[in-house]
């Protein structure tokens, strides 16, 4: 029997126990609305604009569950975007608004995000308080910008990341409480691959997410990230970065099989997508500074025939 980590025991103690959810929506479909079809469309422009593996691994869903998971996209990109762009004077205001929206459903007259978000909340069930934690997530890069430990890490991945994979699973339909850690893992190796791809980017704008207490043992100082040079000790800290991520990626395996079979493919489809990501950074010799790994459309269309094996062998 594995033994869970400190830091995984923290995470299940945030989700916390929730119910299981029917795999069905809670009522019937919308497709007769034009008011909300408007509103899943404009969800479904800002997926395929701000997210190309996202958009791509959810085309494997049904329809229904496709609009749904980018409009819960759609809701994460817009709440994110708070908190990059706003100004201190509006952010926090705006932030509540849509804190208030998720706990009550009032939103603007108007806003096509808040809407098909609503709709998706309601139908599928979702625990609101994971969309809160996200707020809260996302809201933390405003007073956080560095990390001691990979346990604090692994709090602020489940709060932007982890909490994601835990309302799509409402929305594709789950067979089990067990699959809810390796939702927890699966999502922290995926804000993982994009703290590893983004240290250059992310450094410029003030925010270091990689654990200080790791970064120290492999001798490596914030004047180290800020040269940019890629040396034999970043080579050794990246590797032990990116095999611990391997190994998350590995142990959320066994949560697809748990997840209802046409949202296998899907999520399966994420998953090594975003490992294809960690296969660049050591392609390009570990050197996030210059370079932003990064799978084209055709690599992804290659690693399709493997993992389709892979989904019909569960």
């Amino acid at each position: 029997m594995q033994v869970q980590a400190k830091w995984e025991n923290q995470l299940l103690d945030l989700a916390g126990k929730i119910p299981h959810s029917s795999t069905r929506p809670f009522f019937s479909y919308w497709a007769g609305d034009a008011a909300l079809r408007k509103a899943y469309n404009l969800a479904e422009k800002i997926t395929a604009r701000q997210s190309k593996s996202f958009h791509f691994a959810s085309s494997l869903l049904p329809e229904e569950k496709r609009l749904a998971v980018r409009a819960l996209y759609a809701f994460c990109r817009t709440v994110d975007d708070i908190v990059d762009t706003s100004t201190d004077d509006t952010r926090e205001s705006q932030l509540d608004y849509w804190r208030g929206m998720v706990e009550h459903a009032s939103f603007l007259d108007g806003d096509l995000v808040a809407a098909a978000w609503a709709d998706t909340l309601s139908r599928y069930q979702i625990p609101r308080h994971y969309a809160l934690q996200l707020i809260d997530g996302v809201n933390r890069d405003l007073t956080q910008s560095r990390y001691q430990t990979f346990e604090e890490l692994a709090t602020y991945c489940y709060g932007v990341a982890s909490t994601v994979g835990l309302m799509s699973m409402y929305i594709i339909g789950f067979n089990s409480n067990k699959a809810v850690p390796y939702a927890i893992k699966l999502g922290v190796a995926l804000q993982m691959t994009n703290i590893l791809r983004d240290v250059g980017e992310d450094f410029q704008n003030g925010r270091l997410y990689l654990p200080r207490e790791e970064l120290a043992y492999y001798g490596i100082r914030e004047q180290d990230i800020v040269e940019g040079h890629v040396t034999d000790n970043w080579r050794q800290f990246m590797k032990f970065q990116i095999e611990r991520t391997r190994q998350l990626y590995e142990d959320s395996w066994e949560g697809v099989k748990m997840l209802e079979r046409e949202g296998q493919f899907a999520i399966g489809a994420a998953s090594v997508f975003y490992q294809g990501i960690l296969d660049e950074i050591e392609k390009n010799d570990y050197d996030v500074f210059t370079q932003r790994a990064n799978l084209s459309a055709l690599s992804k269309l290659r690693k399709v025939p493997a993992l389709w094996l892979k989904i019909k062998a569960l």
